[in-house]
């Protein structure tokens, strides 16, 4: 199995963030895609292909980071998480 179905298809919600979204939208977009980005690439580092496994790992990276953000921030942050779970989830099934 490979991430890249996965990968693909969540890197065009990022790409949509930047064409048409709002403000918040796209810093949420731009502050995850980070995230994203190192996610992915230690995941391939670490020769893991499961895609299932992708949005947890994001998920628990941006747990750990959320001290970050402000309260407001935090929830385009999870407004964004919550789409790109659901793409990923009709990816993997």
């Amino acid at each position: 199995m490979s991430l890249n179905p996965v990968v693909e298809q969540l890197e065009t919600v990022f790409d949509q963030a930047y064409v048409d979204g709002s403000d918040d939208e796209l810093f949420a977009s731009g502050y995850l895609r980070g995230h994203f980005d190192l996610v992915v690439a230690k995941m391939e580092l670490n020769g893991e292909t499961d895609p299932t496994q992708v949005m947890p790992n994001l998920r628990a990276a941006v747990d750990q980071a959320k001290h970050e953000l402000a309260p407001a921030d935090q929830a385009h942050v999870q407004n964004l998480m919550d789409k790109l779970t659901a793409v990923a989830e009709s990816v993997d099934g």
